[in-house]
């Protein structure tokens, strides 16, 4: 019976169709590794979608890498102008929490390019350069794709993406990652001490030189500056604690390492992703943003 489909495009739809969930993941992992935010990444997807079923695919021969080049591409065009937003963006910016664990609803691609600290790294990059690292070091695309994303030859693709592997590899010698089993042990004691608010459990467990970071982004009370110190973060953190009166606090993934979700009257009222040093946090990020936690 004569569905009125062409037959080759049926064919073309059906192959991207079986195709399309397998490489959805990586589509959207480039995405948000490059523009920090899950609302963001899941529109560049769609429109990745759009494009690849408007387009004939015949002679793609490497499809993931079709798809992950558009998907930059679109993620470039809007990191361009994303600079002007962050720059009025109301206190710090922290990412857009991602679950990847076993209570995630997106699938991606998890390393340590989806954590908290290595997005503010790549934030600190300029987007070509960020573009350049992302395809190439975590996706391993060749130089002339990322040329024609960036709009560069392939020696200046090359470029940038050494300069922003020495600037990451730099910024993560200063800060390296713990254990999964110390970061649990930390976790686990910091919530035990927060929950009863322990005022000495809480600053035996942070570094003396620990930076605290909230971002509300103007649509939560948070603190708009970074507090710095054990014993001020540990008071900070019980009179927070006491006016919240969190319902539940659990030990989540987030981008790939175990984070704190708070959870009040049924609904997540933080995610907070830490960064651990000998047993120590040395920097406790806490997004409040309720615009950045309606995916969590």
């Amino acid at each position: 019976m004569d569905d009125g489909r062409v037959p080759g495009r049926c064919e073309q739809e059906d192959t991207l169709a079986a195709e399309w969930e397998r490489h959805r993941p990586a589509v959207f992992g480039v995405a948000y590794r490059l523009l920090g935010g899950v609302a963001d990444a899941e529109d560049v997807t769609q429109d990745v979608w759009l494009r690849a079923a408007g387009t004939d695919l015949q002679d793609v021969d490497d499809l993931r890498a079709w798809l992950v080049t558009v998907a930059a591409r679109r993620s470039y065009d809007i990191l361009k102008s994303a600079r002007f937003r962050r720059e009025t963006y109301v206190g710090p910016w922290l990412p857009e929490p991602l679950l990847t664990g076993p209570d995630a609803s997106e699938p991606v691609l998890v390393d340590e390019a989806v954590g908290t600290a290595m997005l503010l790294i790549m934030e600190e990059l300029s987007p070509p350069e960020r573009v350049a690292f992302v395809l190439h070091d975590v996706f391993g695309l060749e130089f002339d794709r990322i040329a024609g994303v960036l709009d560069v030859s392939v020696p200046g693709a090359r470029q940038l993406a050494s300069r922003a592997r020495r600037r990451v590899a730099k910024a993560k010698q200063s800060s390296p990652q713990a254990s999964k089993a110390e970061r649990e042990r930390v976790l686990a004691a910091f919530r035990a001490a927060y929950e009863v608010g322990d005022l000495a459990g809480l600053v035996r467990l942070l570094h003396p030189d620990v930076v605290y970071v909230t971002d509300g982004g103007g649509e939560a009370l948070a603190a708009r500056k970074l507090i710095h110190g054990g014993e001020r973060v540990a008071e900070v953190m019980v009179r927070v604690g006491r006016q919240w009166r969190p319902d539940r606090i659990d030990l989540v993934e987030v981008g790939g390492e175990l984070a704190l979700v708070f959870r009040r009257e049924g609904r997540v009222y933080s995610v907070d992703t830490l960064e651990i040093a000998d047993g120590l946090i040395t920097t406790y990020r806490r997004v409040i943003n309720p615009d950045k936690l309606s995916h969590v």
